[in-house]
């Protein structure tokens, strides 16, 4: 770790063309970032844009299939990002939900996905995969995906409303839920998204994930669960350099 971000080597680097981060509560703390605007951002390559935009727990993903602008503004609401732009960083913010990012190195597209729960159980995964393959003919084969800090296992604990989205919506619900005790149980989001991941038909050698719960770190990150509210997310992206 290092500027207050976690990086995934087995994921991908500068030498793979993608730069990408998974951010911590200091990090968040140092930028100034203003949702559904895109901030410049100094780079190695040039200023580049950094974006994210209003998350609402659903399966939208936004497009970006053009260069940015400073009036640029997205106003809308969406739980992942999409781009074939250089220069361009799609970013979420989490605070015990899952950031999952995604690099098609064939067709030098990259994606951010906010995934929680209800995400995760309405297709979120699906429904990214499915855009970047119309959009882009992205393949699922050639994906690498990397699931960042999130809400473990070991403090993340959901009670019958949860389980019964996840007993209708996930037909493995059972292998991801641990620890039921009567109307309770702990959920291993990471684990769900990483099954639903390679469910896709992402090879599995190509998920790489920072097993590292929000709630249990709190030096490190924010958690909603364990702080009662938010009091700030972490920021996690994905850039797509320019070719040399």
């Amino acid at each position: 770790m290092s500027a207050g971000v976690i990086t995934v080597p087995a994921f991908a680097s500068a030498r793979d063309g993608v730069r990408h981060f998974f951010g911590t509560r200091s990090h968040a703390d140092s930028l100034a970032l203003d949702v559904g605007v895109p901030a410049r951002q100094p780079g190695a390559q040039g200023c580049g844009w950094l974006l994210s935009v209003k998350q609402v727990h659903g399966t939208d993903a936004l497009v970006l299939d053009r260069p940015l602008t400073k009036s640029d503004q997205f106003l809308g609401g969406w739980d992942a990002l999409v781009t074939d732009q250089p220069g361009v960083t799609v970013a979420v913010r989490t605070a015990d939900c899952v950031p999952v990012l995604v690099h098609d190195p064939r067709r030098r597209v990259v994606a951010a996905i906010h995934a929680g729960w209800r995400g995760a159980v309405a297709g979120i995964i699906s429904k990214t995969f499915m855009l970047m393959a119309d959009r882009f003919g992205s393949t699922r084969s050639d994906l690498r995906v990397t699931i960042g800090p999130s809400a473990g296992p070991c403090c993340y604990e959901v009670d019958d409303p949860v389980l019964d989205q996840l007993r209708v919506g996930l037909p493995e619900w059972e292998s991801v839920v641990h620890d039921y005790r009567g109307h309770k149980a702990r959920l291993d989001l990471k684990a769900l998204i990483r099954r639903q991941v390679e469910g896709e038909g992402v090879p599995a050698p190509s998920v790489s994930a920072v097993n590292l719960c929000t709630i249990c770190h709190g030096q490190l990150f924010y958690s909603y669960r364990r702080e009662g509210r938010v009091n700030g997310t972490m920021v996690s992206g994905i850039t797509l350099l320019s070719h040399r």
